[in-house]
């Protein structure tokens, strides 16, 4: 009898012991980057419910975990879904509509792309608003540092070209634009008009069409915006293409609460997948609205930041700097004074706001940490620094209390003429590993489409220090290189941390959400060329499939 009940024991343990939990979802027999706390490398993983249910050895997986759909890895790479730390997605989705000036070489050029996109598109919502009597004609992404005489453009030829037409054409970082006559006079632009925080650039006492961060405003105000149907067309083509590149989660930096109510209708209507950490412009009727109503959270939008704009950028020499510019007398200009910094931080505060601050030059950078510490912000707080590209070595040591949100591939593209505008201070901008030792962390990002959208040339750009030609060997201030662990964790896990959803996401462990990517190599192991070659073979968020770069539509597929 007690040999039977022995029996009995042991056959219910075995049996308890191999019963198999029914997941949605298996994937083994490849790299899995888990980027958790011990950098683990899985060989599977589970997902049920659009969570991770576990990782670890193949065999440890198949023994307690059983699916419909398998996917056999045959070696390839998964990673969390990355995450763009600082980008504008619904500016890329309306520069889709525009013409294209990214990597003109000369003025000449420019206005050859600006012509040839008003032929292909007379009506097109980017030239022409059918509900106003005013039609536009209107690009972004030229920049000057990229031609041979490097100097400012002028309207007279777009004047000869589109009289009667308004023209603005934007930089490539969105600080500075050319207007010909016509939109000047729709803004009521003259040799005398002043602007707090900009410049009308002047040329023998008249404007030359050339207008520096908020006098762009003063003509982009009278733009009227696209309509409704075709933002929503742009937004899912922007979509499509940062899928391909394997981007689940997008820090918006800079929406207006009309933009928020547009994604966050795409979203439950389950047309737009990805995920959104979105910092909210400092305007008055932002602030209005959510300090009076808090925070917005659902599990694909995320609003609870707001986003301020303390200077202007480098390249137009609008950058806040402690000292003036090598090239120039002036020394930049804040966007804004230092007592509206303090009101908007001490407000976002009280109701349990993140702030965000656009600080390019060393002088903003200073201010806004003083400001911040001003305004109550500590560690546990994550208040960000967006860009943070000339920093004082003083101010380094500072920044423990902050999160820095950078963009490797502005080291990459500035690092030509860098040195022209802040001579040896550039020692100590663009200094990423200099930030991370300091706050113990760092937030990558690519601020598309002033640069690429691709995460590639963002992993390339931090490891490398290069351009896409390899230039210069050796990298670009070598010593502020990151390893390929801190960019992977800079791309996932800790711009989750930076947006309070480390616990949702940003790493494949247990209860987190299946956000990740898989990959045809692995840009931990491969040649430093071979991260710019890198394919992205399919993108899940939440457990679905949302690109497949086959589109084959099975479930049992192999690689």
């Amino acid at each position: 009898m007690r040999l039977a009940l022995i029996t009995l024991s042991l056959t219910f343990l075995f049996s308890c012991r191999t019963e198999k939990m029914e997941v949605d979802m298996i994937l083994s027999n490849g790299f899995i980057y888990t980027v958790d706390s011990n950098f683990t490398i899985a060989e599977a993983m589970a997902v049920n419910n659009g969570t991770i249910v576990a990782t670890g050895k193949a065999a440890y997986i198949h023994g307690h975990y059983k699916s419909k759909e398998h996917i056999n890895l045959n070696g390839k790479t998964i990673l969390p879904g990355f995450t763009d730390a600082h980008c504008h997605f619904v500016g890329y989705a309306l520069s889709l509509m525009r013409a294209n000036l990214v990597g003109t070489k000369s003025f000449e050029e420019v206005l050859q792309k600006t012509t040839e996109f008003a032929a292909r598109h007379p009506l097109d919502g980017g030239i022409v608003q059918p509900d106003s009597s005013v039609q536009w004609l209107l690009g972004r992404g030229w920049d000057q540092n990229n031609w041979p005489d490097k100097q400012w453009p002028d309207k007279t030829k777009l004047d000869s070209l589109y009289p009667n037409t308004p023209v603005l054409l934007t930089r490539i970082d969105g600080h500075a634009a050319l207007a010909n006559s016509k939109a000047l006079s729709i803004a009521g632009i003259t040799a005398n008009t002043k602007i707090n925080g900009g410049e009308i650039l002047l040329k023998n006492g008249q404007p030359t069409g050339v207008l520096i961060d908020n006098a762009v405003d003063l003509v982009s105000s009278h733009i009227p915006p696209p309509n409704r149907s075709d933002i929503k067309k742009a937004l899912l083509l922007a979509q499509e293409n940062c899928l391909a590149f394997g981007l689940t989660t997008l820090h918006e930096a800079g929406l207006m609460k009309a933009d928020v109510d547009l994604l966050d209708a795409l979203q439950q209507q389950d047309k737009l997948k990805l995920r959104f950490y979105v910092m909210l412009s400092d305007s008055q009727p932002n602030f209005d609205y959510y300090l009076t109503n808090g925070p917005y959270q659902t599990d694909r939008m995320n609003v609870r930041s707001f986003k301020l704009y303390a200077d202007g950028a480098l390249g137009s020499r609008g950058a806040c700097l402690l000292e003036p510019y090598n090239d120039n007398k002036s020394s930049g200009f804040l966007l804004n004074s230092p007592e509206h910094f303090e009101k908007r931080c001490t407000a976002a505060i009280a109701k349990g706001f993140q702030v965000n601050t656009h600080c390019i030059g060393d002088s903003a950078y200073r201010l806004m940490l003083s400001i911040y510490k001003k305004a109550g912000a500590d560690s546990s707080h994550r208040w960000r620094i967006e860009h943070a590209q000339i920093t004082h070595p003083d101010d380094i040591r500072r920044s423990k209390h902050i999160v820095p949100s950078v963009q490797p591939t502005h080291a990459t593209s500035d690092m030509y003429w860098a040195s022209q505008r802040i001579g040896k201070r550039t020692k100590y901008a663009y200094a990423y590993k200099s930030l991370l030792n300091a706050s113990g962390l760092v937030a990558l990002g690519t601020d598309f489409p002033v640069e690429d959208i691709s995460p590639f040339k963002t992993f390339y750009a931090a490891v490398t220090r290069k351009d896409v030609e390899g230039y210069p060997i050796g990298g670009f201030q070598p010593q502020e290189a990151l390893t390929r662990e801190e960019t992977l964790m800079g791309m996932t896990l800790w711009p989750a941390k930076a947006a309070f959803e480390e616990k949702q996401k940003g790493s494949l462990e247990k209860g987190k959400m299946a956000d990740f990517v898989i990959l045809d190599r692995n840009i931990m192991t491969c040649t430093e060329r071979e991260i710019l070659q890198t394919r992205v073979l399919r993108v899940f968020i939440g457990g679905e499939l949302v690109f497949d770069s086959d589109r084959k539509g099975n479930v049992a597929y192999q690689f």
